[in-house]
């Protein structure tokens, strides 16, 4: 690749960790789609010195590009403009048209309001958040904080620098408009065209993967031209390959061996997700759900997306055996025999849930999920697992998953997700993803 860029996250809130970056992980994204190598993520407070620190940190690393999130509000820290402007030598002046904007945009949220009258602080907030660096070129807000673009510094020092709020929100909504301002535009017609592709796999480990790539570094030609990063997330591998044009069989010989080695576990070639593959292949069902241990995590991951309404029907959450029992149809004699930790139990959930939820499918999950309630013969991390479906007899299946208590929740909603996706599989199994 030919361009590199920095990311740096502004905010002593995110620097403390009391707000999660969104951000650097979004930018950065976004800029590897695009064929920009993406060197280092910073965060820092909203402190001057160490917002020109970073800069500086950045341009060393002979970054092309500086991508800057936060710190572009009304209020005293708001800081990142005027920082970047010092830094770069480059006087701030009052954008008339862009203050007009911003005050009109702020008069229609104020006309919601009791009073819509114009204060002090209220202009005065207005008006700094219109100042813009002699010579850079301005976005558009979608909230009331523009963004900022600015050209190499004139020693070619400095790199292009693109400023964005901070609000996730804001700053996803500006980002189009920030790729077409001059400064960035002109760093982007030097990248490379890079494509990536994605394979994802469950229940392969990553010793495996890496000794297929051992083979692949021996055996294909070009291997060396393929940028292959993996990771390993509950319970699902993801292999990420990112290569040029000119690359492209080498990347398809890479893609038939590890089918070759590795086809069962590898459920998408095209980087669906097992989220995106259960909603493609639940159209025409109806889904519920009966959970324990999972506390309604596999119902939360179902519902996650618009249009679920047409396919899921509803879940129980059934942590006490009382509701097993009143609400699942479970008997309390089979509970007393298994106890409510058993594939038995499991199996009259997932039978429950599809006649009293009206699906055709259902799943349920009961489990040991810790720290505490494990025995010799059902340690923590042991969980049930049932699948019932009305024109087929229930399939049950119990794992031993490692972790505490959040990551075999975690592991069993996973698990729970690829039975339903492999339940749901066309007969002759050749379809992957969607």
């Amino acid at each position: 690749m030919t361009v590199r860029a920095g990311v740096v996250v502004t905010g002593t809130e995110v620097l403390a960790g009391r707000v999660t970056d969104r951000n650097g992980p979004w930018v950065a994204q976004r800029l590897l789609e695009m064929g920009v190598e993406v060197a280092h993520i910073t965060i820092c407070g909203d402190r001057p010195d160490d917002l020109t620190a970073q800069l500086r940190f950045l341009a060393d690393q002979r970054v092309d590009l500086i991508v800057t999130t936060g710190g572009l509000g009304p209020t005293a820290d708001d800081l990142t403009v005027a920082t970047v402007a010092a830094l770069y030598g480059r006087e701030l002046h009052l954008d008339e048209k862009l203050e007009q904007r911003i005050h009109a945009i702020v008069q229609r949220w104020r006309s919601r309001m009791t009073s819509s009258a114009d204060s002090e602080p209220m202009r005065a907030g207005i008006r700094k958040q219109a100042l813009v660096p002699h010579g850079a070129h301005s976005i558009p807000p979608t909230g009331t904080a523009p963004g900022v673009a600015l050209h190499p510094n004139d020693s070619g020092t400095l790199p292009a620098v693109l400023i964005l709020p901070g609000p996730p929100r804001e700053l996803q909504a500006m980002w189009p408009g920030a790729l077409e301002s001059a400064p960035v535009a002109e760093v982007l017609t030097r990248r490379a065209h890079i494509r990536q592709n994605t394979i994802r796999a469950y229940g392969l480990s990553e010793a495996d993967l890496a000794a297929t790539l051992r083979t692949a570094e021996r055996r294909i030609t070009g291997f060396g031209d393929l940028e292959i990063t993996t990771c390993l997330l509950l319970g699902e591998l993801e292999m990420v390959t990112r290569y040029r044009e000119s690359a492209a069989t080498t990347y398809t010989d890479l893609a038939g061996l590890i089918d070759e080695q590795h086809g069962a576990q590898i459920f998408s070639t095209d980087g669906s997700t097992i989220d995106d593959i259960v909603a493609h292949r639940l159209a025409g069902h109806r889904i519920a759900t009966a959970e324990s241990c999972t506390g309604g995590s596999i119902a939360a991951r179902l519902t996650d997306r618009a249009g679920s309404s047409a396919y899921v029907t509803g879940a129980v959450v059934s942590y006490a055996n009382e509701v097993k029992t009143s609400l699942l149809d479970v008997s309390a004699e089979t509970i007393d025999e298994h106890g409510a930790v058993s594939e038995p139990v499991a199996a009259m959930m997932a039978e429950g849930a599809l006649s009293r939820l009206g699906a055709d499918i259902a799943i349920s999950t009961s489990g040991v999920a810790g720290p505490g309630g494990g025995t010799d013969l059902k340690p923590v991390g042991t969980v049930c697992f049932a699948l019932a479906r009305a024109d087929r007899p229930t399939t049950t299946r119990t794992l031993r998953l490692p972790g505490d208590r959040a990551i075999v929740r975690a592991l069993s909603t996973t698990a729970a997700m690829h039975m339903l996706a492999d339940a749901l599989a066309p007969a002759d199994r050749t379809e992957r993803s969607n």
